[in-house]
């Protein structure tokens, strides 16, 4: 089928008159947007930009997350099958289309609802917008012929790793891990994550009122959930906060003492400086962005916790020496998280990993100049690349010898031995801990940690 290519023009006003059609409308709006400007913002923000005059309900918001997530988690998959049913290939100068066909087709595909709605509100969206008015035809068309070939299309989306994730990563994960390691990477992103809970007080008590399983690392893991989050028990109390197995892990690393004085830096949205709080230490939390922190001050506020909060550049934290440990969360590219993110794929690039690389090693050194002797340090970032993670710790370890590593232990992982490597650092992969039980099922988030103490 034949495209003639227009400029891109501005979103449609969204459409309240027709169930589901708002909800797609911004769905497609943030698609569009990230597809256009890869390296300008998240999917949430997206999402929050396409729906901020939509009023959305609670229902309405969800599916608007599901359908773009569900586009961006099979991205590599929909544009091959959607260029194989167009006679001029996929017109990537035209983001507001494909991200329409993406849409339309990670509905059918991956979603639980009706084709006609998929293919009918599509249509809708077309005739809306005057940049896809006259392609409406050719949206009818091929999200029909997906839905008439959907068997053949699911049998042909066989290989995570080569089909659905980007060259340049696929290339990097294969160097690091090997080839049957990057396919594990690949599928479990595939697979999406479970909802993981910390809980300030008995995990297993929890676990059972949730209808949970606790995780050997003390997270509890939650299958199934149908209720909002906010709904669940527990959360309105502030007895648990919602944090990935793999990210509560550096924070009970540190193995904090009640009183210790703790820097967490780049600390928003705030799931560690709870952590920190909760056992008792007297924190400082330190986050440049403002919103976020807000985020983080609510958190607190929930869960009857208390920590200093500062806005502010962690470069430019000055108290040398005046902490016993330090917390340093640092900003990556975030490649460990696919599971949870998966726009993270196509929003970043090689050139990301360098220049966030160079920020890491200069924090990492501020880090180390606020801790005192005999202090902890854990540096910790949620990457799957090397220069994020384990080329840090060996650069830094080079540049100075007033630190050691303290290697992590199995006995600190509930027996799990799988994450440390030869170094004593972990190193959760998305493939960790995905089918160890049934209850257990849901992988990790890829996260490097070291821990380190000031000798001198």
């Amino acid at each position: 089928m034949a495209i003639r290519r227009n400029a891109e023009g501005p979103t449609t006003a969204i459409d309240r008159t027709v169930a589901g059609l708002a909800a797609r409308q911004v769905a497609h709006g943030a698609v569009a947007d990230l597809l256009a400007n890869t390296h300008a913002f998240a999917l949430e923000d997206a999402l929050a930009q396409a729906g901020r005059h939509a009023e959305l309900d609670a229902a309405d918001t969800a599916l608007a997350r599901a359908i773009a997530t569900a586009t961006f988690r099979r991205l590599g998959f929909l544009r091959t099958i959607l260029a194989a049913r167009l006679s001029q290939g996929l017109p990537e100068d035209q983001p507001r289309l494909v991200a329409l066909l993406a849409t339309g087709a990670a509905q059918i595909l991956d979603l639980n609802v009706p084709d006609h709605a998929a293919v009918d509100l599509g249509v809708r969206i077309a005739k809306g917008d005057p940049q896809l008015l006259h392609l409406s035809g050719l949206v009818n068309a091929v999200l029909r012929r997906i839905v008439r070939e959907r068997a053949e299309i699911q049998a042909e989306m066989s290989d995570p790793l080569a089909q659905n994730t980007p060259a340049w990563l696929a290339g990097r994960w294969r160097d690091a891990y090997g080839e049957d390691t990057a396919r594990a990477i690949a599928a479990a992103h595939l697979a999406g994550a479970s909802l993981d809970i910390t809980v300030k007080g008995a995990a297993a008590e929890w676990a059972d009122r949730l209808g949970g399983v606790v995780l050997p690392t003390g997270s509890v893991r939650l299958h199934d959930i149908r209720s909002p989050v906010a709904d669940l028990p527990g959360y309105a109390e502030g007895a648990w906060w919602v944090q990935d197995a793999a990210a509560a892990i550096p924070a009970r690393l540190l193995a904090v003492k009640s009183g210790e004085r703790v820097a967490d830096l780049c600390a928003a949205p705030g799931g560690k400086t709870a952590q920190l709080a909760a056992a008792g230490a007297d924190v400082v939390a330190v986050d440049r962005s403002v919103p976020r922190l807000e985020r983080l001050r609510e958190n607190l506020r929930r869960l009857g916790l208390e920590a200093e909060i500062r806005v502010g550049n962690a470069l430019e934290v000055d108290e040398p020496g005046g902490f016993d440990a330090v917390l340093l969360d640092a900003p990556c590219s975030a490649t460990g998280t696919l599971r949870r993110h998966p726009d993270v794929a196509w929003t970043k690039a090689g050139n990301d990993i360098l220049r966030l690389a160079a920020l890491q090693r200069r924090l990492f050194d501020r880090a180390a100049m606020l801790v005192k002797p005999g202090g902890r340090i854990v540096y910790c970032t949620c990457s799957l690349e090397p220069e994020e993670g384990e080329r840090q710790v060996r650069d830094f370890l080079k540049r100075t010898d007033e630190f050691e590593r303290v290697p992590v232990t199995p006995e600190e992982l509930g027996g799990l031995s799988e994450p440390i490597d030869a170094q004593g650092d972990l190193r959760t992969l998305p493939s960790h801990l995905d089918g160890t039980t049934p209850e257990q099922r849901g992988g990790l988030d890829g996260f490097f940690a070291t821990r380190l103490r000031r000798k001198i």
